[in-house]
C-alpha cells in the first residue's frame, strides 16, 4: 500500500478533496496499540493493487496527531477508535469500522460500491 501520511490540516482538507473523484481511506492507528498493528498488517498483505490502484489510503498516526485525529472525528462525525478505518466520498464519510471489524474486503466493497454508483 502506498500510505499517505496524514499528519496536517493540509493534507486532511486534500484527502477530503480528493474524496470527490474517487473514494479514499483513511487508517487511525496507534503505534501503542497492539490490534492497530495486526489490523494494519492484515491490510497490508491483503492489498490487491491491480484492483484498488487509484485508491488514495491515508494513514493517521494518532498518538504523534492526536490533534489531527480530533478533526478527523469532529469533520466526520464519528466517535475516535483505536484502530479506525473511514471510507471518505464526496468529502463524506459514508463507512467506518474499527477493530476486528476492519478488513480488506469490506473496504473493497464499500468502494466498489461508490464506483458503481457513479457509473450506472
Amino acid at each position: 500500500m502506498n500510505w499517505i501520511e496524514l499528519n496536517s490540516k493540509e493534507i486532511l482538507e486534500e484527502a477530503r478533496n480528493a474524496s470527490h473523484q474517487e473514494p479514499v481511506v483513511l487508517l487511525k492507528y496507534s503505534n501503542r496499540c497492539s490490534l492497530s498493528s495486526l489490523t494494519l498488517d492484515r491490510l497490508e498483505r491483503s492489498w490487491i493493487e491491480d484492483e484498488m490502484a487509484v485508491i488514495k489510503t491515508y494513514f493517521l498516526d494518532l498518538i504523534a496527531y492526536r490533534d489531527i485525529s480530533d478533526l478527523v472525528a469532529q469533520i466526520f462525525n464519528v466517535r475516535h477508535e483505536s484502530p479506525q478505518v473511514l471510507v471518505i466520498y464526496k468529502g463524506e464519510c459514508t463507512f467506518h469500522s474499527s477493530h476486528f471489524a476492519v478488513s480488506y474486503e469490506t473496504l473493497k466493497d464499500q468502494i466498489n460500491t461508490h464506483r458503481s454508483s457513479v457509473s450506472g
